[in-house]
């Protein structure tokens, strides 16, 4: 049976921690045998191994699972007693098939985990599942996220979640659940809006319920019956304003004008923008029209005469460049990194805008590819909501391919862009 090599390298400091290294890690051949499987399970259990006599419980094995995900992986043996003695399992087949359905379908990421099944002289057959976690953090399907202990897993109180996620900084942080989020905290007019949009015939909002249209029509929340728990995605696109900044302050903007052509030049004004996703791109553009011209067409150049004024004349930039520029900003930001924030500079010949984006696995040929659209999406809900009509913002299309290159046919410079320090930089330039 195959079985693979995983895993903690430099992690293991017990000596029954050493010992499941050395059986992960330093197999001659990827090959469980059951001399293997006694000499694992004869070490009791640890953060990384749990032992089952039996799968009777579903909901209590997604947890577990849940709960050697987010601990870096390990593994579980069912048909082994509290007092390591192997009594099998009755029903290996139905055992491998319900937990990759609950891999599957309890489990958020779900999981591809490998299940082997070894047969021992007596007859008597267990079942190992071996866990990566490698897109942590993983939850239960009804929102709960558990880590292991020791030999215990434990869940993560509402108190230790968000400094949690935080060390775990998740890629998919938009569809994290927050618990205690109620309706009362969504902008009903904003939902019932967006919701009309698709209603052709007259829409009648008595007919919508908050919690069933986020849960049921738009995905954005789970729980069964009463229970209500949002998502990150659902708070920033609906959430009322006020309630947006105190609940994801780290999804606040700095919009800042400078006297000069440089991060050095004197500060003129600054704002930070808080509130959901259209409230701050409305803000946004208002504060960028304070200070700039959008225009679709390039403008005539203006015979300059003596007797004119010696005061710096308004930038212009291309419209749909700028708006795309700061569409992209707002939905393919890594909420995951808490300690950098989205910032747009305008400077008198440019317009600058840096975003959070992880650094680490973003290699070079990644940052080309993103020029001719090749990119994946941080936020696929948010995206694709924030870019429907309905929702209120006529976001052009095209994206990055079409800024660079409208940008570059209205000014005559190339915009810039640079990857580094977990940050994305785009610099456009005025005509």
């Amino acid at each position: 049976m195959p079985r693979r090599k995983f895993r903690h390298t430099q992690r293991f400091e017990s000596s029954s921690d050493s010992r499941f290294q050395e059986y992960l890690v330093n197999q001659p051949t990827q090959t469980t045998t059951r001399t293997e499987l006694l000499r694992l399970i004869r070490g009791g259990e640890d953060t990384y191994l749990e032992l089952k006599v039996k799968l009777s419980n579903s909901e209590r094995i997604a947890q577990g699972i849940v709960a050697l995900a987010n601990t870096d992986g390990g593994t579980i043996i069912f048909g082994v007693n509290d007092q390591l003695r192997i009594e099998g399992v009755s029903n290996p087949e139905w055992v491998q098939q319900e937990l990759a359905r609950i891999c599957r379908e309890e489990i958020v990421p779900p999981l591809v985990p490998m299940i082997d099944s070894v047969a021992f002289d007596s007859g008597k057959r267990i079942v190992a599942l071996d866990i990566d976690g490698k897109k942590k953090p993983y939850r239960t399907r009804d929102g709960r996220f558990y880590f292991r202990v020791g030999a215990e897993k434990r869940e993560v109180s509402r108190d230790e979640l968000s400094t949690w996620l935080d060390e775990v900084r998740p890629l998919g942080f938009e569809n994290i659940p927050l618990q205690g989020v109620t309706e009362a905290d969504f902008d009903d007019a904003l939902l019932w809006s967006f919701a009309g949009g698709f209603d052709y015939n007259a829409p009648n909002h008595a007919l919508y319920n908050t919690s069933d249209f986020l849960r049921k029509d738009l995905m954005l929340a789970i729980g069964e019956a009463d229970e209500f728990i949002p998502s990150v995605a659902a708070l920033l696109l609906f959430g009322k304003s006020e309630r947006v900044a105190e609940l994801l302050p780290r999804s606040n903007v700095t919009v800042a004008r400078f006297s000069g052509s440089n991060g050095t030049a004197q500060l003129i004004e600054a704002i930070e923008v808080k509130g959901n996703l259209l409230t701050q791109y409305e803000s946004i553009m208002s504060f960028i029209r304070r200070y700039v011209d959008l225009a679709k067409d390039k403008p005539r150049r203006k015979l300059e005469l003596v007797t004119d004024s010696i005061v710096t004349a308004r930038a212009n930039f291309h419209h749909y460049a700028v708006v795309e520029a700061v569409i992209n900003a707002l939905i393919h930001r890594d909420l995951g990194l808490r300690d950098i924030r989205t910032r747009i500079n305008i400077y008198d010949n440019a317009i600058e805008v840096i975003n959070p984006r992880r650094t680490g696995n973003f290699p070079q040929n990644a940052a080309r590819a993103i020029r001719y659209g090749i990119t994946q999406r941080l936020n696929p809900q948010v995206a694709a909501i924030f870019t429907r009509r309905e929702y209120g913002v006529a976001a052009p299309h095209g994206g990055l391919p079409m800024i660079l290159k409208q940008s570059f046919r209205f000014s005559g410079r190339k915009p810039e862009i640079y990857v580094a320090g977990d940050e994305f930089k785009l610099k456009l330039w005025a005509a």
